[in-house]
């Protein structure tokens, strides 16, 4: 599996920006070759969606069959790469907009799995709930210090990469941990704090 798949077509891009392909992919990428019966059983969807879903990510490159000799639905497919990156900037308008809808779904894909993770959190022990990360800060940056911040965070981070494809690098007692690197930079004028009290951004810590 390479490390890396790069989308630049406008029709990649918006074929990448569904629920349910983000998944697959995800999926993919953690587990190893799957059926689309077996992606069914793991997802919810039905197996003639998975089925579908599957080849249109196969389309633009994002999974492959790993035993083209397979019958049917019951051929295993795998993630051809174990990240997906897009243009952040293009001059081509189509590209511009195709690639901001997909930072879009992405964006409410990480809300939607972190609600629910966060809608099952009584169920972890201590251990882990003193250690999970709730907290956000505001920084002055220039674009290169952010840059170089944005590099400096994805070289620690990828010290533990290694761990995702193979599960024998795991230690014991090692569970799946979403990392999300999120830096934006925030409009000119903050909107006021509302009548909830709720505060600004840069002020929330747990």
């Amino acid at each position: 599996m390479q490390s890396k798949v790069q989308l630049t077509d406008p029709r990649a891009l918006r074929a990448y920006a569904h629920p349910t392909r983000m998944a697959l992919s995800g999926l993919l990428r953690r587990e190893g070759p799957l059926t689309a019966t077996r992606a069914a059983e793991l997802t919810g969807e039905s197996v003639a969606s998975c089925s579908y879903h599957l080849r249109i990510l196969a389309k633009y490159g994002l999974v492959e069959e790993a035993d083209p000799a397979g019958p049917g639905r019951e051929k295993p497919w795998r993630a051809t790469a174990q990240f997906t990156d897009w243009p952040t900037y293009s001059e081509d308008p189509a590209v511009a907009a195709a690639a901001e809808a997909l930072t879009l779904a992405v964006a409410e894909n990480y809300f939607h799995r972190m609600t629910r993770a966060l809608e099952t959190r009584g169920e972890l022990p201590r251990e882990w709930k003193e250690v999970e990360q709730f907290s956000d800060r505001t920084l002055y940056l220039t674009p290169d210090e952010l840059k170089m911040l944005s590099e400096r965070m994805t070289a620690l981070v990828a010290e533990f990469d290694d761990r995702g494809a193979d599960p024998s690098r795991r230690p014991e007692g090692a569970r799946r941990v979403p990392i999300l690197q999120v830096a934006y930079v925030a409009p000119e004028a903050e909107p006021p704090v509302g009548g909830d009290g709720r505060p600004e951004p840069g002020e929330e810590e747990s």
